[in-house]
């Protein structure tokens, strides 16, 4: 990140846990003649660092399961860190209260994956669309509201006569579509889109996607995009940044990542790619399972599954260092230069 540009948004040491344990009476156990009390966590997110800046798009990729779509929500205050800090404009925004959060609710608005269920079957889609305008623009007329309303919809292909019609009569795309100027209503500068197209037709996937970039150049937007494809990241992403269980495994520029990744599972997924070039990587096959955010392990949490792991990797955990390309990677390995 250049030194005279300030990140948009900035996320630090960020924690999530989910309590596992139940109630008091299901904590309780007997454990050599005493009565102790037993906690468990789903550690979701465990310590991640990132700089968004402005009008950019950061893809966060990762298998099911390694806390991305989680970084999506706590970023946006669906869910309330356990630890870390989340800034706004170089405001923390994670601890303010319903009241001073608002100006930022307008200015970060947030797709979600599936378009079936993120729309109100009991609202038509004028009323879907017009919602957040009324309730974020309090002082704006009748007329302006509509104006608005049409203006956006216009701008993301959506017929007028969509309007009058329900959620359910439309297809996933279409639905995304909405979504989509539900977003863009209210003007934001920032938007988390959790896995947008996952759930839609290949045939309409490269539809929206050329609809988001539209928006994001017409309209100066950052992205934060959540992701499991990568051919996804390699077309739409501006960096990309690779977690696994839960941490930040290698951050880099979309072309560096996918021209020279350094991480050993950044690798390993690349490798995953179908490609129809001769002259493409060898598929990495990685040993082992994904272990359980319930236990994590020690050190390294990719040591168990990496073939160039050693004591160290099991004993210490790696933090997020820079490379002579601009690449910051988690790896002792890296960092010794045996890799």
């Amino acid at each position: 990140m250049s030194a005279d540009k300030a990140p948009l948004v900035r996320v630090r040491q960020l924690e999530k846990r989910f309590d596992l344990s139940g109630g008091l009476l299901d904590q309780l156990r007997f454990r050599e003649g005493r009565l102790t009390r037993h906690r468990e966590y789903v550690h979701a997110i465990n310590g991640v660092d990132l700089d968004i800046e402005p009008g950019e798009a950061l893809c966060v990729v990762g298998e099911s399961g390694c806390g991305k779509s989680t970084v999506a929500r706590t970023v946006m205050g669906l869910l309330s860190p356990t630890a870390g800090e989340v800034h706004y404009e170089g405001q923390r925004i994670d601890n303010l209260s319903r009241a001073a959060a608002m100006p930022y609710r307008r200015k970060m608005q947030m797709i979600f994956q599936n378009p079936y269920a993120s729309l109100n079957p009991r609202m038509t889609i004028q009323q879907t669309l017009e919602e957040p305008i009324r309730f974020h623009r309090r002082d704006w007329k009748p007329e302006q509201v509509q104006a608005k309303v049409a203006e956006v919809m216009a701008s993301v292909g959506i017929d007028p006569d969509w309007g009058k019609r329900f959620g359910h009569e439309f297809s996933g795309g279409q639905r995304q579509r909405i979504a989509i100027a539900r977003a863009l209503v209210v003007d934001p500068e920032f938007i988390v889109a959790d896995e947008p197209i996952s759930a839609l037709d290949v045939s309409i996937q490269a539809q929206v996607l050329n609809l988001l970039k539209e928006a994001q150049d017409s309209r100066g937007l950052t992205y934060l995009f959540i992701t499991h494809d990568l051919a996804v990241v390699e077309h739409f992403g501006t960096r990309v940044a690779v977690m696994y269980l839960g941490r930040i495994c290698e951050l880099a520029t979309t072309a560096t990542l996918f021209a020279k990744p350094r991480h050993p599972y950044t690798q390993a997924l690349l490798s995953a790619i179908p490609r129809l070039e001769d002259e493409r990587p060898n598929h990495i096959r990685l040993q082992g399972e994904v272990p359980t955010p319930v236990q994590l392990p020690s050190g390294c949490v990719f040591h168990g599954r990496c073939p160039y792991a050693n004591a160290r990797c099991k004993e210490e955990i790696p933090r997020l260092i820079a490379t002579d390309d601009g690449t910051r990677v988690a790896c002792h390995g890296v960092e010794e230069g045996r890799l």
